[in-house]
């Protein structure tokens, strides 16, 4: 019996110091913030967009086509703002019936190599759906408006995309705005360099013990208070995990944290970002870990009043550093 004890000890800490060295992303023991970069981001127009969209009634979920449309419109309308790229309106039939769009605005249309950084605009069911995911489609337009403002020079063309039907009935389906995306972009032989999904990025807690994991040993390893963003990778995706997380730390004021794992573990593969694996674009998902602290998720308690801009603004300008310097 002592004899199958110790077998299964040293299995569990041979389990774990695999988990930390190809699993987890390097560095993960410091969870120190450096000092944030003077990235002008701007609370109140993140604040304006959650508004905005969480004040669509009915429900902007796949059901109710014209409060999508109003969803879309302002997407434009906020991209249409911006002086230095071009906004885009992808049409797609879904089921051969319904027409649904995804909003895109292009930074450096000439350049080959592109980047896609975007986040998904309906809801789930009837809710206002703040966290999931207006705050991300916040995030998005931001990033954008933060690109036109301080126009980088890259090397890369950069596309900023709104998705519609992420959520269920649609999830996992060829109806999602990211699979039709994603596609689009394999039909047109287009070079990725990366692609960084925004999911859920506003909902944050100093509270002991408010983050849990898929898997508890997983708490060895992370966190257990849900103050820190997350980057959530596949294992093809590693490096872009550890690139995106250390860049993130420097230049915002915000603890990230960093994973690259199997997809199928519960959560890694939880969004738009999966679409792109399917056609071999290395692909990360930049989140606040979504029901495993926000036990709003999926309800009519994901309001506005729920979230931490100050956190989401730390969140759009560790992103923003991160992606001009890929």
């Amino acid at each position: 019996m002592l004899h199958f004890l110790l077998f299964g000890l040293l299995a569990i800490v041979l389990g774990l110091f695999a988990t930390y060295y190809f699993v987890a992303s390097p560095d993960l023991a410091s969870y120190q913030p450096q000092k944030a970069a003077k990235i002008p981001v701007d609370k109140k127009l993140l604040y304006q967009h959650v508004n905005f969209l969480t004040s669509i009634s009915p429900a902007r979920n796949h059901a109710n086509l014209a409060e999508l449309l109003q969803a879309a419109d302002y997407i434009a309308n906020e991209f249409g703002k911006l002086k230095s790229g071009k906004v885009e309106r992808q049409h797609y039939l879904a089921d051969n019936e319904n027409d649904y769009e995804n909003i895109i605005w292009s930074y450096n249309a000439d350049k080959a190599e592109r980047i896609v950084i975007g986040g998904h605009y309906d809801v789930c069911g009837d809710q206002k759906g703040a966290d999931d995911n207006a705050s991300a489609v916040a995030g998005v337009l931001e990033l954008a408006r933060l690109v036109d403002s301080l126009r980088p020079n890259l090397p890369y063309r950069i596309d900023f995309v709104a998705y519609c039907l992420e959520e269920p009935p649609n999830f996992r389906t060829t109806n999602m705005g990211s699979y039709v995306h994603a596609k689009s972009l394999i039909d047109q032989k287009v070079e990725v360099k990366a692609m960084i999904c925004l999911e859920m990025i506003g909902f944050f807690s100093s509270k002991p013990d408010s983050q849990d994991y898929p898997v508890g040993a997983m708490k060895l390893l992370y966190p257990t208070v849900g103050n820190f963003i997350g980057v959530v990778g596949n294992m093809s995706s590693r490096s872009l995990v550890g690139t995106m997380k250390k860049n993130m730390k420097q230049c915002g004021n915000l603890l990230v944290a960093g994973i690259a794992a199997p997809a199928k573990i519960p959560g890694i593969d939880f969004s738009d970002h999966q679409n792109y694996w399917k056609f071999g674009i290395p692909a990360v998902m930049i989140t606040d870990t979504a029901f495993f602290r926000n036990y709003n998720y999926h309800t009519e308690d994901d309001t506005i009043e729920t979230l931490d801009f100050d956190s989401m603004a730390e969140v759009v300008r560790g992103v923003y550093g991160a992606v001009v310097r890929l």
